[in-house]
């Protein structure tokens, strides 16, 4: 198979962590969450243990619940951090910020919550090589959603709350919550690559 290398260049660097263009009047078909789920499923696993599981929230009712509780964890600690980087003249940092506080009010909005568990805990000390389980995927879920024209963001806020989050969705009390997305297509498509350092400014060769 010849994959366009124009085309997986572009998929790759314009997307984005989308909060603000979600489109909240938009409803988003099971089916395609769906199919960005079997997409994500391709993705490699450690061990090749392919112990994800995904829990897909789309009753208004229970998405308010958990925007609550998402709230809740936020805090004022959004907020704070958009006014801190703002007085250190953080500009780009203080526009993520201020998106992040936008999401937390709206997020009761966005059409579908898209949950990943991996299954038991992870052991201390091995932390880092159990989630490498399942944000392959989440990423791999994010990048299927562009083509299709739909927009995320994986927040991990909700981790605070699993607990709480968990019991409200019927999740056994073995399964570890990895986050959030909150899935709806985006107002407009013409996402651009962000602004980055020069790589040869981060990359090292043979040695630090």
């Amino acid at each position: 198979m010849s994959v366009d290398q124009a085309a997986a260049d572009a998929l790759l660097s314009t997307t984005r962590a989308v909060r603000k263009r979600l489109d909240f009047s938009r409803p988003v078909p099971r089916q395609v969450i769906m199919d960005c789920i079997r997409l994500a499923q391709q993705a490699p696993t450690a061990s090749n243990s392919q112990t994800w599981r995904w829990v897909v929230v789309d009753d208004a009712g229970l998405r308010a619940k958990i925007a609550d509780l998402y709230r809740e964890a936020a805090g004022s600690m959004l907020s704070d951090a958009r006014k801190a980087a703002g007085a250190q003249g953080e500009a780009q940092t203080e526009r993520v910020y201020g998106s992040a506080e936008y999401l937390a009010e709206h997020l009761h909005e966005v059409p579908v919550h898209v949950i990943p568990y991996l299954t038991g805990r992870p052991y201390q000390g091995f932390e880092g090589a159990y989630f490498a389980s399942i944000y392959p995927a989440v990423w791999s879920f994010q990048l299927a959603l562009r083509p299709r024209g739909l927009g995320t963001v994986l927040t991990t806020l909700t981790m605070m709350k699993e607990k709480e989050i968990s019991q409200l969705l019927g999740v056994p009390e073995d399964m570890t919550q990895c986050g959030l997305l909150p899935v709806a297509y985006t107002i407009g498509t013409d996402f651009k690559p962000a602004q980055r350092p020069d790589v040869e400014t981060i990359t090292h060769w043979n040695g630090w």
